[in-house]
């Protein structure tokens, strides 16, 4: 089956790749494995080096890497040139410049006699398997810190942004980096198998679906390759009594409409207590049916497509299933008047357990809200969920909501701010939302084997 390239604003077909065979894929392994003999062997100051250069490229040509997105997932230019592309440039840099703090050896000061050190060694060839919602992001997070630590990756890019992964794979290689070190596998979900039980590649990463993730994490498991899954979210943004409605209103419209929603980390449950529950529910509506459609290319649009009618159309069908169960349609609910995968801006309420969408992931624009009792009832209903990846808590008694944040069965909790991506702040789930870290030193130490030297 052809890898397409579809413009989801345009409907058209931009582009059509053959996928690699079998004979190319493991060609580009055996590649890999040799890159890989020469990359641990080169100095972490020649690495940062060559990671000084993509970050030069990234912000010299944003809006170069920005259109790409736009043009294959439908994601706001000004979001990729604002946001995604500089946040790239941030993550390269930050392993650029604390790779060598990171991997030094570490002192166990404890022995009895002798001595005794960690050294940080790297593993090998790591297997990338990402998703289309943040192009370059996604990948550059997965890429940065393992070729830092002296891995090399493969990676599969989701199969709808094949330019995407190819210009990532052009931009390192563009910077200095052996090939080799970076490679892109233009492949099919059925091909992932083979890479995965191949006895070179010795971890797997991935970022997707609750499904992908058991199938993958399940396969990764027979062949004891290490793993670290990011998978969905229906994350709780909590709005406690003594919340300030005005700050939380530009908070909760961002958090649910960036990226049109398609977002892991995106608040998809929005869980009011009950004294300021109608005031909250009043503005979010009217906030959410102001949001204008439009071309993303404008600087101007408010929100964009979805990324496929496939998913626009899976979207639609939860919340209509949900309106029938009983839940009331509070705004949007129905597909813009306009050709590409357009869903107005939707919020539903009065949700119960026994509607089917109470435990599903609201993938795009669209929101649940609850009313609790209060906020033990608050925490209550955040955790009644399968999932556990990000949440949010808006108050101004900010010893409080720490004290509640605690409570909160999730691996990221943000006070005051929707979740925000920062190299520094490792990231990842539990329950059903997946499990290793991603960022931060604990992002770079999945992939590292912390070797014992023992003195005696």
């Amino acid at each position: 089956m052809a890898i397409q390239s579809k413009n989801p604003y345009t409907n058209k077909v931009e582009k059509i790749f053959e996928p690699m065979s079998n004979e190319k894929i493991d060609e580009a392994i055996l590649r890999a494995d040799k890159a890989y003999k020469k990359w641990k062997e080169t100095s972490i100051s020649e690495r940062a080096k060559l990671m000084t250069n993509v970050v030069t490229e990234l912000m010299a040509n944003p809006k170069k890497y920005a259109s790409i997105m736009t043009i294959e997932m439908g994601k706001l230019l000004r979001e990729g040139i604002e946001w995604e592309i500089p946040n790239c440039a941030d993550m390269c840099e930050y392993y650029a410049r604390n790779a060598e703090r990171f991997l030094a050896p570490e002192i166990i000061e404890d022995v009895k006699e002798g001595e005794a050190y960690l050294e940080a060694h790297p593993i090998g060839v790591i297997f990338g398997v990402m998703p289309w919602n943040f192009p370059f992001y996604q990948i550059i997070r997965f890429i940065a810190p393992n070729i830092m630590a002296g891995n090399v990756v493969l990676f599969k890019h989701a199969s709808n942004v094949p330019q995407a992964a190819q210009a990532v794979e052009k931009l390192f290689l563009e910077s200095g980096f052996p090939e080799g070190v970076v490679t892109n596998l233009l492949i099919t979900s059925k091909s992932a198998e083979r890479v995965i039980k191949n006895p070179i590649v010795r971890g797997v990463s991935l970022t997707g679906s609750e499904r992908a993730g058991a199938a993958v994490a399940s396969l990764a498991g027979k062949n004891l390759k290490k793993a670290v899954m990011e998978l969905g979210g229906s994350d709780a943004f909590i709005v406690l009594e003594d919340a300030d409605l005005d700050k939380v209103a530009e908070i909760a419209i961002t958090a649910k409409m960036f990226n049109s929603g398609e977002v892991c980390t995106g608040s998809k449950r929005y869980i009011v207590v009950d004294s300021v529950y109608d005031a909250f529910l009043e503005g979010f509506k009217k906030d959410m049916a102001k949001m204008k459609p439009g071309d993303p290319m404008d600087l101007n649009t408010d929100y964009a497509p979805m990324v496929s009618e496939e998913e626009c159309e899976k979207l639609l069908n939860d919340i209509k299933q949900a309106i029938e169960q009983g839940a009331t349609l509070e705004v949007g609910g129905k597909r813009e008047d306009l050709e590409g995968a357009w869903l107005k801006p939707t919020i539903i309420s009065n949700v119960t357990k026994d509607m089917d969408i109470y435990y599903k992931e609201l993938f795009g624009p669209a929101a649940m809200v609850f009313r609790a009792k209060d906020a033990e009832d608050a925490v209550r209903i955040a955790n009644d969920s399968p999932f556990g990846l990000s949440s949010a808590i808006m108050s101004e008694d900010i010893e409080n909501a720490k004290k509640i944040a605690s409570k909160i069965e999730s691996g990221v909790t943000f006070i005051n701010s929707f979740t925000i991506s920062e190299p520094c702040l490792p990231f990842g789930g539990v329950k059903n939302s997946g499990f290793g870290k991603e960022l931060g030193k604990e992002g770079m130490e999945e992939f590292i084997n912390r070797k014992l030297i023992r003195v005696l």
